[in-house]
């Protein structure tokens, strides 16, 4: 499942015949109008161009063609390359290229955010959109490169999270990582059905069992070395919540919060994206991806209210609430990234809907007790524009995930009320003590379609702890 970012993106220069694009803000529009011809800055104030963000001016060439296009970015104080993800749908098809910039955006984070922009999903449509749209220009390949290796990860996040759960089960999850480990020269493990009982997953078990055997619940396991990495190398683990399809169990969600659980293995789909991002870029690590791939279903087999469960760590777990699953694969995916002595583990899930009233659909928090890598977070998310933000793992809170007959429960007591960071401080119990940990409760989600952003699937996080990892072990930040 690979995006045709390729289709959007080729090698070449504004010089090349391709139609220029000037990127203007408030204060520099003016300036370039000047340097139009008298019918294009009649077409200009007719159509009140002014720089606004998002808007376009297309100045024809005479033949019925695009001479050039203007491009608004609004007032220039912080004016960042992601505001560019809006232009590709605005735009007829054509080969372009970016002419002139504001001061601070880099030419090939400006490429990304068109890549990014150009993204649709139409697997399910009778009728594909016409194969020509709007194609960019990149002037140098190292820069193609860049922007491919990491549109397409994002891609293929979005791409798993918009595929429906009939066609992404854990069986299918577990294609994709075979596929991308077959690509970059990774090893993939996979325990799966009552073998994870055997295995020393049954958490992972008691949460998927109830699914048809053949959506039967996973464990997946990839590793991987940068070629000329030795063992003394760091270990970086990704840990994904790869629930396919979250019906709550018996404690039934209701309908309008069913309909868009097919996203609710976003962690996992974000999880392979970034991890293909790290392998592609040959960052000098060893890499561990850890997801945990089930259904949260419904049958005679199902985990009760009540119930308690045995962990991996081999803390017993009460079951409060059987539609908060998702933490107890993690549990299990935790306690096996423990094992391995890592340098750094990254867990992602689309975790709790606390996490939306506390931020919203479009900022993610994340929670860490290591204040050097939660800086190193936080100046990557405002470098590449990804947005993050630093949530308490407040310990005052943590007796709220008592229980009365086991070691913790998996829902916390309404008093704390503070439903994301109860999640973090159960996940906490789990995590590795080896090295840092960092938990991101992800949305995955555009829940309304702006100009670059459709509604439905969003990669968010990944370009930047991709950026911070390569800042951290690698080469650098990338775009």
């Amino acid at each position: 499942m690979r995006h045709a970012i390729s289709d959007v993106l080729a090698l070449g220069a504004a010089g090349d015949g391709a139609i220029p694009i000037q990127v203007v803000t408030r204060e520099s529009y003016a300036a370039a109008l000047s340097g139009l011809d008298a019918p294009a800055i009649a077409a200009a104030n007719l159509h009140d161009f002014t720089a606004k963000a998002g808007q376009v001016l297309l100045v024809a060439d005479g033949a019925g063609g695009v001479a050039r296009v203007l491009f608004g970015v609004g007032p220039e104080a912080g004016v960042q390359a992601m505001a560019l993800r809006g232009l590709p749908s605005k735009l007829p098809p054509g080969v372009y290229a970016y002419q002139t910039l504001p001061d601070g955006i880099d030419p090939t984070a400006a490429a990304l955010a068109f890549a990014l922009g150009s993204y649709g999903f139409d697997r399910y449509k009778a009728e594909a959109p016409a194969a020509r749209r709007p194609r960019l220009t990149v002037a140098t390949q190292a820069a193609l490169a860049d922007v491919e290796r990491i549109a397409h990860a994002c891609a293929l996040a979005r791409d798993m999270v918009n595929t429906p759960a009939n066609n992404m089960g854990p069986r299918q999850i577990e294609s994709i990582a075979h596929v991308l480990a077959t690509a970059h020269g990774a090893t993939l493990e996979v325990v799966a059905g009552d073998a994870l009982l055997e295995s020393g997953y049954p958490a992972v078990h008691a949460v998927g069992r109830a699914a048809a055997p053949e959506r039967a619940p996973r464990m997946l396991e990839l590793t991987w070395s940068a070629p000329g990495v030795g063992a003394d190398a760091p270990l970086v683990i990704l840990v994904g919540k790869g629930v396919v399809f979250d019906t709550g169990g018996l404690d039934i969600k209701p309908s309008s919060g069913m309909r868009w659980m097919k996203k609710d293995m976003g962690g996992a789909a974000h999880a392979l994206g970034l991890a293909d991002m790290i392998m592609g870029a040959q960052t000098p690590i060893r890499l561990a991806v850890l997801i945990p791939a089930v259904e949260n279903a419904i049958s005679a087999d199902a985990m009760r209210p009540g119930d308690v469960i045995a962990s991996r760590k081999g803390l017993s777990i009460e079951i409060g609430n059987t539609d908060a699953e998702g933490r107890l694969i993690l549990a299990d995916a935790l306690t096996r990234a423990g094992e391995l002595a890592p340098a750094l583990t990254i867990d992602m899930a689309t975790l709790t809907g606390a996490a939306r009233v506390a931020l919203g659909p479009e900022v993610i928090p994340f929670y860490t007790a290591d204040e050097t890598l939660a800086a190193e977070i936080a100046a990557a998310s405002t470098a590449v524009a990804d947005p993050l933000w630093r949530m308490p793992l407040w310990a005052g809170y943590a007796e709220a995930l008592n229980s009365d007959i086991a070691d913790l429960k998996n829902d916390a007591d309404a008093w704390a009320q503070a439903g994301s960071v109860t999640a973090a401080l159960f996940l906490k119990r789990f995590a590795p003590e080896m090295g840092a940990w960092v938990h991101l409760d992800i949305f995955a989600w555009n829940p309304r379609s702006r100009p670059g952003w459709p509604m439905g699937a969003e990669a968010q996080a990944i370009r930047a702890l991709f950026a911070m990892i390569q800042g951290r072990y690698g080469a650098g930040q990338h775009p």
